[in-house]
């Protein structure tokens, strides 16, 4: 069995982030939509339709989409979180379909970060 070090752990860990990076599949931005039973409740459905519309509008390819399950934050849904290639993922509360227009066009498509919307700012791994 091979001895851990820091250094080795520390490119473990590179690894493991560049693994999940968004470049990968080509996507300079992953939009996650959360869609357990709490956000379709509290209109995460109106959310992901109004964020299709955007970005088939805007005609960029390289935007993804995702649903996910509850993050257990019940009373913020619903709930997106915004990762863009160089920045911090962004998670946007108590949104719907008129702010989730807005998040698109002023953070995805011009790299501002909407903070009146923001729930939290980066992720949960820790360095």
């Amino acid at each position: 069995m091979m001895k851990l070090t820091a250094e080795k752990l520390g490119q473990f860990k590179d690894q493991l982030l560049a693994g999940n990076a968004l470049r990968e599949d080509g996507s300079r931005v992953r939009i996650t939509v959360h869609m357990g039973t709490c956000g379709i409740a509290s209109g995460a459905k109106e959310v992901m339709d109004a964020l299709r519309e955007e970005i088939a509008a805007s005609a960029r390819k390289d935007i993804l989409v995702n649903p996910s399950g509850c993050m257990g934050l019940c009373s913020r849904e619903p709930l997106v979180t915004v990762e863009c290639i160089g920045q911090e993922p962004i998670k946007y509360q108590y949104m719907d379909a008129e702010k989730t227009k807005l998040v698109f066009r002023e953070h995805v498509l011009n790299g501002k970060v909407h903070l009146p919307f923001v729930l939290a700012r980066g992720t949960e791994i820790s360095d």
